[in-house]
């Protein structure tokens, strides 16, 4: 059985999260994590790796290292971490299946958790 992993990235978030890694001293890669804010009620935040911590999924995807707080694993089972450049904006982009809506400038979503159970069932199939 695979290793079990919260979220998957594609092979462009993977370079850019290298490239985030190569240009600073000391980084490992980046923490995905959910907070309240914005007008669809919680937005998704990214910060630099210094020193993984404990308790946090860690995903890595050719070469790249990502690690999701335990607080955000319910609202990010199952999400695509992308990155994209497009001509409005250059960023990290989720494909979410709990998400349910965004707002119209798309800083902020609405999640819904997913199923405790699922992901207490996933973790066991992967031996985590």
């Amino acid at each position: 059985m695979g290793r079990f992993s919260v979220i998957s990235m594609t092979d462009a978030a993977a370079a850019r999260v290298r490239e985030i890694v190569d240009s600073r001293e000391s980084v490992r890669g980046v923490r995905i994590g959910i907070k309240k804010g914005g007008c669809a009620g919680m937005e998704y935040t990214i910060d630099l790796v210094t020193e993984p911590a404990t308790g946090d999924d860690h995903i890595e995807h050719e070469g790249a290292h990502v690690w999701v707080a335990p607080e955000a694993a319910l609202f990010l089972l199952g999400t695509e971490m992308d990155f994209e450049v497009t001509t409005l904006r250059t960023g990290f982009v989720f494909n979410n299946p709990n998400q349910s809506s965004a707002c119209g400038c798309g800083e902020s979503v609405e999640l819904k958790p997913a199923d405790l159970k699922e992901l207490a069932e996933a973790r066991a199939a992967s031996g985590v």
